[in-house]
């Protein structure tokens, strides 16, 4: 009687767990994620396209090791949600500036997805003290241009370094004429990649045995040009109001020193954190300027609180 009292018992429990199972089921089912996209419910593999160009150039999907070295670099960008996500926010604030400054400069506009290669679009410094969003190091950004020194380091401001890559890009191009032979370059330099070619007998860069890094270079580039293209294709849905919207400004002309930045800030209406926030190139509290040269500071016009979707407005 009480083994017959317990397997009825326990069959009243199944049934009730089964039935709250559906009634949760149903009542849930409107508070799902977007989109019908597998990858909200499974991960799976990502399909590679039949053709893919980078910068005009065709890119040989028929040969194995490239499929597979996409396929990797797009999985990793991804599945690596929470930093794609981020570069996708960050890229409504600073892509449309370097997307204005690559065609004037005559660059292929996918050149937009090296500084998110290189930077993650944020003025970071390496462990060899490559700086800003095109990761230049000092010599470099001193033979294209750019002031590096203990007051000022133009690295950090992105309209200049934008410029100077540019420049250093379009050099690069003159001497490999190919895009691709270009991106490897500025990741190990024109000279290491030259002597690849002339050790290895080979003139494209998918013939070339490189480094690991500078293998994965290019096609995370690729894999960025992808999701961007169709981040919904791939799980990315972003509100524009969730974007990172840009900020308008306007410049001050200093000609001369400015004995503290923190008062100049404070004078224009504005904190020190956000002075440096938008002219992150000044590395000093103070500005000498023993040479009198003539600095642009940029000083934010709109509230800084306002979504992308009100500043539009």
């Amino acid at each position: 009687m009480n083994r017959n009292l317990s397997y009825l018992l326990l069959l009243l429990l199944v049934i009730t767990f089964l039935i709250g199972s559906v009634v949760y089921q149903k009542q849930h089912k409107d508070i799902s994620l977007p989109g019908t996209n597998k990858q909200y419910y499974k991960i799976v593999p990502l399909t590679i396209p039949d053709t893919l160009s980078f910068a005009g150039e065709s890119v040989p999907l028929d040969i194995f090791y490239v499929r597979e070295a996409l396929g990797r670099e797009l999985s990793v960008n991804t599945y690596w949600h929470s930093s794609t996500l981020l570069l996708i926010k960050r890229a409504h604030r600073w892509l449309p500036m370097i997307d204005a400054i690559l065609a004037n400069q005559g660059i292929p506009p996918d050149f937009r997805y090296m500084p998110l290669v290189e930077s993650g679009l944020q003025n970071v410094t390496s462990p060899s003290h490559a700086v800003g969003f095109w990761q230049l190091l000092k010599p470099t950004a001193k033979e294209y241009g750019l002031q590096v020194n203990r007051e000022v380091d133009e690295r950090y401001n992105v309209e200049k370094s934008t410029r100077a890559a540019c420049r250093y890009l379009k050099k690069s191009y003159k001497k490999f004429g190919n895009w691709t032979l270009v991106v490897a370059s500025y990741n190990a330099g024109q000279k290491r990649i030259f002597r690849f070619m002339n050790q290895q007998k080979a003139n494209s860069f998918y013939d070339l045995l490189v480094s690991d890094e500078t293998s994965r270079y290019i096609y995370r580039m690729l894999a960025l040009k992808m999701i961007f293209e169709n981040p919904e294709h791939y799980g990315f849905y972003i509100n524009p109001s969730q974007e990172y919207p840009v900020i308008p400004t306007h410049n001050i002309v200093v000609k001369g020193a400015v004995k503290d930045w923190a008062d100049f800030a404070h004078a224009h209406g504005i904190s020190y954190k956000l002075l440096k926030y938008f002219n992150p190139w000044l590395r000093k509290t103070y500005l000498k300027n023993s040479h009198r040269k003539t600095y642009q500071i940029k000083i934010p016009t709109a509230p800084f609180n306002m979504t992308a979707e009100k500043l539009k407005e």
